[in-house]
């Protein structure tokens, strides 16, 4: 867990960049989400991204393009989203998230974000949780889970705001 970065939407933007001139075409929309798109927010320093495709099956012949840029297949047992690892010296720099053009608009990550970014007091709230579990050596394996419930309520938040009925973020919610 880090200060925020202001570099961090910087190296969002050319990975995003890289990725749109790898794979032209391929990415119907592509933005910055997780903690490290939140100005202000203590995060881990890595650069989540999610990118829109029209189908999941239409980015495996991208891939060998991805690869290219480091960012490598990782299954971490999401059947909703493809994921791809860049990583930097063994260390995690990136994670790409991709998902169906259909299920953009209601995306948690993407509202959480917006909520955050709209609300400094709750992103404050989160910041200072997340700082709780890491001063008190709370274990990576667990750090997702110890988030959950205060993830679940802000998402059920930024969901009505938008009209949009609660869905579970499960253990896999934002950084």
């Amino acid at each position: 867990m880090v200060d925020y970065d202001p570099d961090w939407p910087r190296k969002a933007s050319t990975a995003a960049d890289a990725l749109r001139t790898a794979a032209p075409g391929l990415f119907v929309a592509l933005e910055h989400i997780g903690s490290t798109a939140v100005p202000g927010l203590a995060a881990k320093p890595v650069i989540d991204l999610m990118a829109a495709v029209p189908a999941l099956a239409d980015v495996g012949p991208h891939e060998p393009a991805l690869a290219a840029l480091g960012f490598l297949p990782h299954d971490n047992g999401m059947t909703d989203r493809l994921l791809y690892v860049r990583a930097e010296a063994g260390v995690r720099s990136h994670i790409l998230h991709v998902v169906t053009r259909d299920s953009w608009p209601t995306r948690n990550q993407r509202l959480l974000r917006d909520h955050l970014r709209a609300h400094p007091e709750e992103a404050a709230r989160y910041a200072a949780l997340k700082r709780s579990l890491v001063a008190a050596g709370t274990p990576a394996r667990d750090y997702s889970r110890a988030k959950t419930a205060l993830v679940q309520e802000l998402t059920d938040r930024a969901r009505a705001e938008r009209g949009l009925p609660p869905e579970p973020v499960g253990e896999k919610g934002p950084k």
